[in-house]
């Protein structure tokens, strides 16, 4: 077990220092460490249960999670976001961000009303295509690397457009893009100008509309493209059949 492993149990029995927060449940020379958090998010309880295998955090923890509020399929969607933007992250201690991830899941996904749920299901499958603009890409290959990451695991296809406007075009199901869009506000994917490491709080949705709205046609592969000129970023919108898309959120870019 790294020692990594055993610092970040101790600083988590200090976070999370409330009555019945925090417990060690298991610490095994041969199955490593298992930790109980127990939290509540806009008045929902929730129980998480972290398993740090002896290879933690080369690879990323087992999470299990139950709620006295939540469904069992609300509670396996929980998990499933918690195990996607774990396998986002660096391999480095991540409890305490998976965590903190807990308050924009729930927040997002479960305090609206079940009819407006049950309305939202098809259009969430529905799909779409997005602009996004990004603050600054300072570490390039990091950055660059983790964003290609995403869209392969969340299945989506698009174009990294770098020049005076950063710019990500992403199109696939609307409830992957808003799960791009997520783990761009909560991991650190890139530095600070002191170089530390930093979220991407900047991150604007210029557009997004059903890609039928646009022009219909599907985008292959995650590309990244570097533009000089407003000519050449006119040319690589063209070269995805988004002229339409471009049209629309120009007003939103430096000349």
């Amino acid at each position: 077990m790294s020692e990594a492993a055993f610092e970040e149990v101790s600083a988590l029995s200090s976070i999370y220092c409330g009555e019945g927060e925090f417990r060690l449940l298991q610490r095994s020379a041969q199955d490593g460490l298992m930790v109980q958090i127990n939290r509540t998010v806009e008045g929902v309880d929730v129980r998480l249960l972290f398993h740090l295998h002896l290879r933690y955090p080369s690879c990323p923890p087992a999470i299990s999670v139950s709620s006295t509020v939540l469904s069992r399929t609300q509670c396996q969607d929980v998990r499933q976001k918690l195990l996607n933007q774990a396998a986002a992250l660096p391999p480095e201690p991540m409890v305490h961000q998976l965590v903190e991830c807990l308050q924009c899941v729930v927040t997002e996904n479960f305090t609206g009303g079940e009819e407006e749920e049950g309305r939202e299901r098809e259009e969430e499958e529905e799909d779409w295509t997005a602009a996004l603009s990004l603050d600054h890409i300072r570490s390039r290959n990091r950055y660059i690397s983790l964003l290609e990451r995403w869209s392969q695991q969340l299945q989506l296809s698009g174009r990294l457009l770098l020049g005076q406007s950063i710019l990500v075009i992403l199109q696939g199901a609307r409830s992957n893009i808003k799960e791009f869009c997520r783990l761009l506000r909560t991991v650190k994917v890139d530095v600070d100008s002191s170089g530390k490491k930093c979220k991407e709080r900047m991150m604007k949705v210029l557009a997004e509309s059903p890609t039928s709205s646009f022009s219909g046609h599907e985008i292959q592969g995650f590309l990244v493209r570097n533009y000089e000129s407003l000519a050449e970023l006119t040319a690589a919108f063209q070269e995805i059949n988004m002229t339409g898309l471009y049209q629309q959120i120009r007003p939103s870019l430096s000349d």
